[in-house]
């Protein structure tokens, strides 16, 4: 008798334990990422938000890269990218630039102002577009041909004008319901908040962003900063234009 109150109160323990780790890494005031991040590259992504950005005090904080919000939809460029995006490269941190992608106006368009935008890219990492819901569009989501359509003419006229595939950031749920049939041989930007990314996605990515409310010195603005980490598969050389 006296065994089975021992295993049962073991057994007690044991969920009550995960029971609260569950839920101490659902609302993050557990970050278990932190753990599995150490012998990646790591690097941030900025915009307008974070107001001014010292790249010299973000490297000193072991960053080794960064993408740059350079412009959303057909019209949009954000207002602070062209001063960052000269700070970067000052600075030596290796640097891309990523568009906000919109899924109501011209692909094609879209993707001139960004051309536009950031010119030539030589020696920088490949351009990223970011594919996301604004709050508007969870509760009256796109249909899936809109997302692919216009999506499909963003990426020839990048690919033509850089000869290179941009990498697409989505979460998880998004990628699989609008991307996974047609864009699975493009670099993929992942994001998991919770767990490492092995879990979504095994060695099937090439950044990862695993926190995206990260304290670091050298910004104003915007608290938070976005973390990322490189897949240790790849490395900036492999991502950087060299035509």
């Amino acid at each position: 008798m006296k065994k089975i109150i021992v295993r049962l109160s073991v057994a007690a323990v044991i969920i009550l334990l995960g029971t609260w780790l569950f839920f101490a890494v659902k609302n993050r005031d557990i970050k278990i990422n932190s753990w599995f991040v150490g012998n990646y590259q790591k690097g941030v992504d900025v915009s307008n938000y974070q107001k001014d950005v010292d790249f010299e005090r973000l490297k000193a904080q072991h960053i080794d890269f960064v993408y740059i919000k350079a412009t959303e939809g057909s019209t949009h460029i954000d207002e602070s990218f062209s001063k960052k995006w000269r700070d970067a490269d000052g600075a030596g941190i290796p640097s891309g630039a990523y568009h906000y992608f919109s899924y109501y106006q011209s692909g094609t368009a879209q993707a001139e102002t960004f051309i536009k935008t950031v010119g030539d890219l030589k020696g920088h990492l490949i351009p990223a577009v970011d594919m996301e819901l604004t709050v508007e569009e969870v509760m009256n989501p796109p249909e899936k041909d809109t997302v692919v359509r216009g999506l499909k003419a963003f990426l020839a006229v990048i690919e033509e004008k850089y000869k290179e595939k941009p990498i697409i950031y989505a979460r998880k749920d998004y990628y699989d319901k609008y991307l996974a049939d047609d864009f699975a041989d493009y670099p993929k930007w992942v994001t998991n908040y919770y767990f490492p990314a092995f879990v979504d996605y095994g060695d099937n990515w090439t950044i990862w962003q695993y926190d995206d409310k990260g304290l670091l010195e050298g910004y104003s603005g915007e608290k938070y900063i976005d973390l990322n980490v490189l897949n240790n598969l790849t490395s900036l050389d492999s991502l950087t234009i060299k035509k």
